[in-house]
């Protein structure tokens, strides 16, 4: 089962850079203010005071599969609330469509795809979780024919989908490298986020330290220092043993994972656990659980653990996602401490790359007509224009995916009252778009993440070797990869759970 983190305790088992000349230039800040004003939904002209309706068995239904996540937002409505209110208001402006969003637990979505494939009705839109990209491009039909289609391409350089703006060219240019092949959108990136850092600042004021840690021996200082205060707690630091922190912790040391310009050039075929920067940071860890300062609150995945332990003020920080500073800095202040908000720390020793996204992107049906094509490209376009994308994060935390909608956001001074939302935009800023940034693509990532939670965890509970320990986690992670890719070239592309 894989982890979501960010959700408040709420835990659920979480391309090259494209050349200048291959990428289309985003709209300047001149260029923006004109696509915030066309963004507003017109709804057919009414008649008799009332607007026209389609019958029922007229309407063209659009079969959305969203991710639901088991968080609610942040005004206690359901996790797709704001989604489903989207695409009733889409549904009013074009009454010939009907949208069905149906949501699914994400870590079964492949699966389910893959069945409804099978029997002939695939959803026309399916969100797939970041780490099931590869599953997502390999996906065929029992014809052999791709189940989904590439954003990009369906769009067809168009500007304007039944009145509504295109705004892609706006992604923020990590988000859309990140879900980009060849310099191509494959998928539309709806659900952003990205891993940070969480201190409890009042007691390293306590602790006499003086800045946030910026890297791995300052986490360390700042832990010693901690661990010296009369009544403070038993360890410094604590982070869930999940794949997604490994993933963070190779690409800002410039790692990869696979080959193939870490899966973004090619398929992958060999995938590496064993790397210098995967080592480097499993030592690093391991020296911190063993001099007392890294607290492991359970098995892997534990997001719920540590996020407890943190306010509990077990330790004095822990690693999260981005969407997790509101939950954080509030449950902070109801414990009586003030929480700071700041990015990863670094090993000093290795060049920086970036670190990689996570969330869900929308992929697109392949095979289907025109007039249902469009309304699925007319519906994913209104979901991030920037009223809805500044919605979608000032209702769940997400990082805005446009550029648009986080000039929004400053406009509103939405940014300006909570400083803690920022970070991880100026964070994806200082990406260097690079495949060890970008994070990895390969198939079953999910089944390999947890071998190497799996090693971790017998090195943090059985103080087994760590190089031993991840040499054999290499061996099954490349089986597993090796497995994967015999199935794909059978034409299943499936996870090994189907």
């Amino acid at each position: 089962m894989r982890a979501l983190p960010g959700s408040g305790g709420l835990r659920m088992a979480g391309d090259a850079p494209t050349a200048a000349g291959n990428r289309r230039c985003p709209p300047t800040p001149i260029q923006r203010p004109l696509i915030l004003r066309r963004q507003t939904l017109q709804a057919p002209e009414a008649k008799n005071g009332r607007s026209p309706e389609q019958p029922q068995e007229e309407r063209i239904v659009l079969d959305v599969w969203l991710a639901n996540y088991p968080f609610p937002t942040y005004d206690g409505r359901d996790f797709l609330a704001p989604l489903r209110e989207r695409a009733a208001e889409f549904e009013r402006a074009h009454p010939r469509y009907r949208v069905d969003i149906n949501g699914h637990d994400f870590w079964t979505i492949p699966e389910k795809v893959a069945r409804a494939t099978a029997e002939g009705r695939p959803p026309h839109i399916a969100g797939y979780y970041a780490t099931d990209s590869q599953l997502a491009r390999d996906a065929r039909r029992p014809d052999g024919k791709p189940v989904f289609t590439s954003v990009e391409a369906a769009l067809a350089g168009r500007t304007e989908i039944l009145g509504h703006p295109v705004v892609v060219e706006d992604l923020d240019p990590v988000v859309r490298d990140s879900y980009s092949f060849g310099g191509e959108l494959v998928s539309l990136p709806l659900t952003v986020t990205t891993m940070l850092c969480y201190a409890n600042s009042s007691l390293l004021a306590r602790a006499g330290v003086p800045e946030l840690p910026r890297t791995w021996d300052e986490v360390e200082a700042a832990c010693q220092a901690v661990a010296s205060v009369d009544g403070g707690p038993g360890h410094g630091i604590t982070w869930a043993n999940d794949g997604w922190v490994f993933q963070q912790a190779v690409a800002l040391q410039n790692g990869v994972l696979t080959d193939q310009d870490n899966g973004r050039s090619g398929s992958a075929t060999t995938v590496d656990v064993t790397s210098d920067e995967m080592l480097d940071w499993v030592r690093w860890w391991t020296h911190l659980h063993e001099r007392g300062h890294y607290l492991y609150t359970g098995g892997p995945s534990d997001w719920g653990g540590a996020f407890e332990a943190f306010v509990q003020q077990k330790v004095a920080f822990t690693f999260d996602s981005s969407k997790a500073a509101r939950e954080l800095i509030q449950a902070g202040a109801q414990a009586g401490f003030e929480v700071a908000v700041f990015p990863l720390p670094r090993n000093a020793k290795a060049p920086v790359a970036g670190q990689p996204v996570s969330g869900d992107s929308l992929w697109l049906a392949a095979g289907l007509d025109e007039t249902t094509q469009d309304g699925l490209l007319a519906l994913t376009q209104y979901l991030i224009s920037p009223a809805n994308a500044a919605d979608w994060h000032r209702t769940n935390g997400f990082v805005p995916v446009t550029g648009a909608a986080g000039e929004l956001l400053e406009a509103t001074g939405w940014f300006d009252r909570r400083p803690q939302q920022r970070v991880a935009g100026e964070q994806l800023k200082a990406s260097d778009r690079s495949p060890a940034a970008l994070g990895a693509l390969l198939g079953d990532f999910a089944a390999v993440n947890e071998v190497i939670t799996a090693a971790m965890d017998d090195v943090l509970r059985s103080g087994a070797d760590p190089a031993k320990a991840f040499a054999e986690a290499g061996v099954a992670a490349q089986q597993l990869l090796d497995a994967y890719n015999a199935r794909n070239r059978s034409g299943s592309g499936t996870p090994s759970a189907v």
